[in-house]
Parts: structure tokens; C-alpha cells; sequence
């Protein structure tokens, strides 16, 4: 079968499967602060890296939410990492509350200062990417009407490791467990990963040697 995105109606569908393909997604749970110094802590599941050399983050917003709004106005930011021992408290931050309320007090966790920015990291959280806000990039809508998307980019000016999550030097996927965001209402745990070295083209670019 094949699923029309741009028809209206799912045929034998429930469920756009999107989501469900585009597998698994690292959470990028995003720690802010507002212009009065309130804290703000929110998952989002369309987050990933965009670049290195600088290092660049990106996530998304689906509307005007306090995390962009606060983003905007101080300039800085910080992707915590959603781990799967953080789970139930990862999904108490995504409840939708009044301006203000400190979600990260809200679900019991605890901030912990960040280095080179404002913002407060979790401190239960094993590894954290301190952030400078660069850019707002509405995603277009189909009909040319106003976004209701919005991507957020920033420079990762420092990293927070937890000792206990590295082995010789490295981070260990095995300890750290991230979380990951699957389709309808499921998540992952990544536990486990294998190494593949690179293959070398032959001398004339023609093939693999």
C-alpha cells in the first residue's frame, strides 16, 4: 500500500505512520530560562545535531511555546539528556502548564548550574549541551498561511559529563541509555551499539578497495 501525505484521509490507516518511520529520535529535553528568571524544562523529539566544527544543535517547535519565546529573549539555552531512568520524569515535563511554572520543580528534579550559561542544567541528568541561541527558522507551511513550526539553532559552548557514563575516555552507550522518541505514544532505550569501520575507495574513485 502507500500512504498519501498530501490526501486528506488515512485509507486503512488510523494513524499518520510518519512518526513511526522516523526512528528512533533523540529527545532533546530543553532546560530555559524566561526574561524574570523563571525556569522552563520541556521535551521535544524533533532535536538532533546539524553540524560540528562548531558544534550545532537543532530542535523544533510545533508554535510559539515558552521554551522558544525564552530562547529568544535570553539568548541561551541547554539540551539535557532524556535518559530511560528519567523516563517518567522526562514525560511529566511535557504537561502542558501556565507561563511560569517551573517544570523541572514541577517533576521533582533538581537544577544545577550550568558553565558558561545562565540557564540550569538536571542535574539527574548524566550529560547536558550548554547552548548559545543563533537563529529562529520558521518551517513553511504548504498553503503559504503563517508557521506554526519553528526550528531552533544553537552552538554547543560546553558539555557536562557525568564521570560514571565514560569508559577510557569515551561516552558508553551501555551506561548512559538514552531515551528515544518512537510513533503514537511509545518510546526506546538504546543499549546496545556495534562498531563498522569505513571502507576505503580504490585509487581511481571508481569503487571499494
Amino acid at each position: 500500500m502507500h500512504f498519501e501525505t498530501l490526501v486528506n484521509g488515512r485509507g486503512p490507516l488510523r494513524h499518520d505512520p510518519f512518526k513511526a518511520l522516523v526512528v528512533p529520535r533523540p529527545i532533546g529535553w530543553i532546560s530555559s530560562l524566561s526574561r524574570e528568571g523563571h525556569v522552563n524544562l520541556a521535551p521535544y523529539s524533533a532535536f538532533n545535531m546539524v553540524g560540528y566544527d562548531p558544534n550545532i544543535v537543532m530542535f523544533a517547535s510545533a508554535g510559539r511555546k515558552d521554551s522558544l519565546n525564552n530562547i529568544e529573549a535570553t539568548g541561551e539555552f541547554v539540551c539535557n539528556l532524556a535518559t530511560y531512568d528519567l523516563r517518567e520524569a522526562v514525560v511529566k515535563t511535557s504537561v502542558p502548564v501556565n507561563h511560569g511554572v517551573d517544570e523541572m520543580q514541577l517533576a521533582g528534579l533538581t537544577a544545577a548550574p550550568s558553565l558558561h550559561v545562565k540557564v540550569p542544567r538536571v542535574a539527574e541528568s548524566p550529560a547536558a549541551l550548554e547552548c548559545q541561541y543563533l537563529q529562529t527558522i520558521p518551517v513553511p507551511t504548504l498553503d503559504g498561511s503563517e508557521p506554526q513550526h519553528f526550528m531552533v539553532l544553537g552552538r554547543v559552548v560546553a558539555v557536562y559529563l557525568d564521570d560514571a557514563i565514560l569508559t577510557d575516555g569515551k561516552v558508553d552507550i551501555a551506561k548512559l541509555k538514552p531515551l528515544t522518541r518512537l510513533g503514537y505514544l511509545d518510546y526506546g532505550v538504546l543499549e546496545d551499539c556495534f562498531s563498522m569501520p569505513r571502507p576505503k575507495a580504490t585509487p581511481d574513485g571508481t569503487g571499494i578497495d
